[in-house]
């Protein structure tokens, strides 16, 4: 596939907005993934901060790839059937997610890494940031970090609190098995592992750690309503 399009979109279906004729959202329309980009700059630091701490923390400073630490191993496990690991990218992450099938071959592990690659070379890292911030699923219909703030916090993702950020930046790797609605014992722990990693990598205080850690998370009913 072509990476180029994913500057506009051009490849990730986005939700339709319907809203009043004061500019109040009143429904979005979508058929399986509920999805709204966003801005970098319209997000508190600690939303993108969680998402690298987790995820790939040395985001900012490789190319694209980890070949040791992805590539490799991902071609052995798949020679010697072991089991699935991480170690992926963000680049690599949003490649599979808005360009690549699902099925883990070594044919497409490869097609990931060229992709990735030419992709790093097209954008910038905040403009990839931004995208996987808009495109993986963070469970169920909701895609990107603004459904999924909308579908779990009943708020959006410039509004988030720390504590939120902390534990939906851990649902992408397993969004079924850190689901807060099914298993909420697992999230919290789940957010905790994105919440040591922040205050290991110096992305907040001990005082933000503790506060964060001890904050009731008041999670909104399933559901969805038109106003």
């Amino acid at each position: 596939p072509d990476p180029t399009g994913l500057r506009n979109y051009g490849v990730i279906p986005l939700s339709s907005k319907i809203y009043d004729r004061s500019g109040v959202l009143l429904y979005e329309v979508y058929n399986e993934e509920n999805r709204s980009p966003i801005l970098l700059k319209d997000l508190p630091p600690y939303v993108s901060q969680a998402t690298l701490a987790i995820e790939d923390k040395d985001f900012y400073k490789h190319g694209g790839i980890s070949i040791f630490g992805g590539v490799l191993r991902a071609a052995k496990e798949m020679i010697l059937g072991g089991a699935k690991q991480g170690g992926s990218t963000l680049t690599q992450q949003l490649v599979k997610s808005a360009l690549l099938t699902p099925e883990r071959t070594i044919r497409r592990k490869l097609r990931e890494a060229v992709l990735a690659i030419q992709i790093e070379q097209l954008l910038s890292k905040d403009e990839i940031l931004e995208l996987y911030l808009s495109q993986v699923p963070y469970g169920g219909v909701s895609y990107g970090v603004q459904a999924g703030a909308q579908s779990y916090f009943g708020k959006d993702a410039k509004d988030l609190k720390l504590e939120e950020a902390a534990l939906l930046a851990g649902l992408p790797a397993a969004p079924s098995a850190y689901n807060p609605y099914t298993n909420l014992i697992k999230a919290k722990a789940r957010q905790k592992q994105v919440l040591d990693r922040m205050r290991d990598l110096d992305y907040i205080t001990e005082k933000e750690y503790s506060k964060a850690l001890k904050a009731e998370l008041l999670i909104r009913p399933r559901g969805t309503e038109i106003k």
